[in-house]
């Protein structure tokens, strides 16, 4: 592949790669094969996947962070 659209690719999509592939590695670090083992792998690789989409788009970690946790959490 060409340098430069390797370059272009990791500016404007770094977080979603770096999410991706610590969802993967992550997943087949912690489980072996099976297919509720499976699951789990591909959940991982869809929650990298958001959470780097998230942090593309230069949403603040904090707002993600409210949006999951309890209330009276965060103070």
């Amino acid at each position: 592949m060409d340098r430069k659209l390797l370059e272009e690719l990791w500016q404007q999509h770094s977080g979603k790669i770096v999410g991706v592939t610590a969802g993967l590695v992550l997943g087949i670090l912690i489980i072996t094969f099976g297919f509720f083992r499976t699951l789990f792998v591909l959940f991982c690789v869809i929650a990298g996947y958001v959470i780097g989409k998230r942090i593309d788009e230069k949403e603040d970690i904090m707002d993600i962070l409210d949006k999951l946790l309890p209330p009276g959490y965060h103070r």
